[in-house]
């Protein structure tokens, strides 16, 4: 029976928007373009992916969704507030309201501290309640993902990666967030065990209402928990629209590399036609990106005018967005 953990009373689900969102570095090599030019919304309580290779600036664009980084240009709304804009002691409020989880449950936890005291310390620093009610709110979050009360007394050297990874869940849900950034929150579990951290997420999010940003390399993985898609490369936004659709019939060459280079737990007899795009090269440096389209230089479609121009941001069908001088609707 699940603990008595509910929802805050002024916990409606809550919508965030990025508008023209950069994130630039400055290097003694020059300005790292790690996300440039970003805009996307997402609704109250939907499970928005956003996926592409290492280096495309996921992690990046998941840590100032969280409020852990500031734009260097554009907005990021939630709700009504513009975190760009918002004085300190408003931050403060709001920062139990969006949260992240990290990959690796292992760093997320401090060794020298109990799972129980672990669980409490965002509490303790929120200074919400008292010693009793706070151990009681981290002892109810342990029962809700799955963990006997036992297990609270334990280090993390003595609980297996999914269990790490179950306490990590818990620490965020005593603040009974309404945004949450998950952050490659898989990649480093075994196989065996994803499916039931991934349902363990979307079992919470029908019980609180949450608002999921799902950041990952796998398609896979991202097409299965999230409502829409958005495809990531070198900072920039190549593709959004809803899941089945990206999935099923993807706008931009990138996306369709992606896709076809998914295994398929088939029979090579039993497999579909689609063929395997392999793309040359790495992605080039967000120090110095290319000329139009940034994906021109791996794209086996481009052409001259993809060097020229930058592609613009065009909805080829409901809700489905691309950034392609060639992409066709094929409806």
């Amino acid at each position: 029976m699940n603990a008595p953990l509910t929802p805050r009373p002024d916990s409606a689900a809550a919508s965030v928007s990025a508008h023209q969102l950069s994130i630039h570095f400055a290097t003694k090599a020059g300005t790292v373009k790690a996300v440039d030019g970003v805009s996307f919304a997402i609704q109250p309580g939907e499970t928005f992916g956003i996926i592409g290779e290492s280096g495309s600036g996921k992690t990046t664009l998941g840590r100032a969704l969280a409020g852990l980084l500031k734009p260097s240009a554009g907005d990021i709304r939630y709700g009504e507030h513009n975190l760009r804009t918002l004085s300190r002691a408003e931050r403060k409020r709001l920062r139990r309201d969006h949260q992240i989880i990290f990959q690796d449950p292992h760093a997320a936890l401090n060794p020298r501290m109990t799972i129980l005291q672990s669980v409490i310390e965002p509490l303790d620093i929120i200074g919400e309640g008292d010693r009793q009610s706070r151990r009681q709110t981290a002892a109810d979050a342990l029962e809700r993902v799955g963990l006997p009360a036992a297990i609270g007394k334990r280090y993390p050297h003595e609980l297996s990666g999914g269990q790490k990874q179950r306490v990590n869940i818990a620490r965020t849900l005593t603040l009974r967030p309404k945004f949450i950034v998950c952050d490659e929150v898989v990649a480093a579990l075994d196989v065996s065990i994803r499916g039931s951290i991934l349902n363990l997420f979307a079992d919470l999010q029908k019980e609180f209402g949450i608002t999921y940003a799902f950041i990952t390399h796998d398609i896979s993985v991202v097409s299965h928990v999230s409502d829409r898609i958005g495809v990531l490369y070198l900072g920039r936004l190549m593709e959004q629209g809803p899941a089945d659709a990206i999935s099923d019939q993807p706008l931009h060459p990138y996306t369709q590399a992606l896709l076809s280079a998914e295994p398929l737990p088939l029979p090579g007899d039993l497999r579909d036609s689609r063929r395997r795009i392999r793309l040359e090269g790495e992605i080039p440096s967000p120090l110095n990106p290319p000329s139009g389209c940034p994906f021109r230089t791996r794209c086996p479609k481009a052409e001259a005018l993809c060097a020229e121009r930058v592609p613009e941001w065009r909805e080829l069908r409901p809700e489905h967005w691309v950034a392609c001088h060639f992409a066709e609707s094929n409806l």
